[in-house]
């Protein structure tokens, strides 16, 4: 039965009776390197990946170039304490010219290439290259101007909603529909680089889906695998891991992001997760027919002659079933043999006389 909700990101499906789309984010993880840029989305096609997303903007386009107050990270436990804004997106941008060839390259790798605006003039730069779909970051989600922008075009759109309060979701799921999007997803997201399982709140993810009548998944920002392979049952039928070579390499992201293993790993695990959903279903599968056998039933335990009394000492129910259902051992304890039966004979109701 075909789900309204579900739409097409290039040629794979999205829903929550499709198997999980799975995003590898490499953000800043190039390192300032076009070589490693295809490195990366070579390992990411080879680990499993079904996307590839890259970030587009400049450090002009996101905040000002200006030293003090607010425009400094002056967090310590920040993975960037010590970079004032600016220079932190200029180290961790992509440069533009490298996105047509990063694009190509994904196509040549089997892999879907889009990414997330940060501006409208990234919007109409991503049109030019014939991105199949948009993602919103999550501080962007309040830039309600880029996404009406991103609506116009018709594309997917996925919005991870990481620091939005219930009402600014509102506000954004209702910019891009009246914008004319109709193609839509959210995605649970915890903004804080590495996120603690403990403050993820994945069962916001069957919520998400409620209230906004769209389908849901998990930009997933913390350690493992654990997290991701949770969400699917909760729902996710899209789930972003952040992606890099080595994180002893280094990177901008790189403390939080998986290594191509790990990410197979996480696709393999996905895969597994949402086939082992199925459907409501009771009783022996298909499969488990031919471990009925292993099932209890009564049988004589010991040889009794006929006419003799039927029970504990020569009753008893053990495997295999092919003898009564236990449901009947009451019922024939204290009744008689009908005939002489031999210890291992699977009782039947022909054996038994009042």
């Amino acid at each position: 039965m075909t789900n309204p909700l579900d739409f097409n990101i290039a040629n794979r499906s999205i829903g929550v009776t499709k198997p999980p789309f799975i995003i590898a984010e490499m953000s800043g993880n190039h390192n300032q390197s076009l070589d490693r840029a295809f490195s990366i989305v070579e390992a990411a096609a080879h680990s499993g990946a079904h996307a590839i997303k890259l970030q587009t903007y400049t450090a002009d386009s996101i905040t000002l170039n200006v030293r003090g107050g607010d425009f400094e990270i002056t967090d310590k436990s920040s993975l960037w304490y010590g970079n004032n804004l600016h220079q932190l997106y200029s180290h961790a941008s992509t440069p533009w010219e490298w996105h047509e060839p990063i694009f190509n390259h994904a196509k040549d790798c089997g892999l879907i290439c889009f990414s997330s605006p940060f501006d409208e003039k990234a919007v109409d730069f991503l049109e030019s290259l014939d991105t199949p779909a948009y993602k919103i970051a999550s501080f962007e989600n309040c830039h309600l101007p880029l996404i009406k922008k991103v609506a116009q075009t018709g594309k997917p759109l996925i919005i991870s909603t990481g620091l939005a309060s219930i009402a600014e979701l509102d506000e954004a799921v209702k910019a891009a529909r009246s914008a004319g999007c109709k193609d839509l997803a959210l995605l649970k997201c915890t903004s804080s680089y590495p996120a603690s399982p403990h403050n993820t709140n994945i069962r916001t993810i069957p919520h998400l889906a409620s209230l906004f009548s769209c389908h849901t998944g998990l930009s997933d920002h913390t350690l493992g695998l654990g997290v991701s392979v949770a969400s699917v049952p909760l729902g996710a039928c899209i789930i972003e891991k952040h992606f890099c070579l080595s994180r002893e390499d280094g990177g901008v992201d790189s403390a939080f992001s998986l290594e191509p293993s790990e990410f197979r790993d996480l696709v393999d695990n996905v895969e597994r997760a949402w086939q082992s959903l199925g459907s409501i279903h009771y009783g022996p599968t298909d499969s488990e027919i031919k471990s009925l056998c292993f099932r209890r039933s009564i049988f004589i335990s010991e040889d009794v002659s006929q006419g003799q009394i039927l029970d504990e000492s020569n009753l008893k129910i053990v495997r295999p079933n092919s003898g009564l259902h236990p449901r009947f051992y009451e019922i024939v304890l204290g009744r008689r043999a009908a005939r002489s039966l031999s210890k291992g004979t699977p009782l039947s109701f022909d054996m038994v006389v009042d």
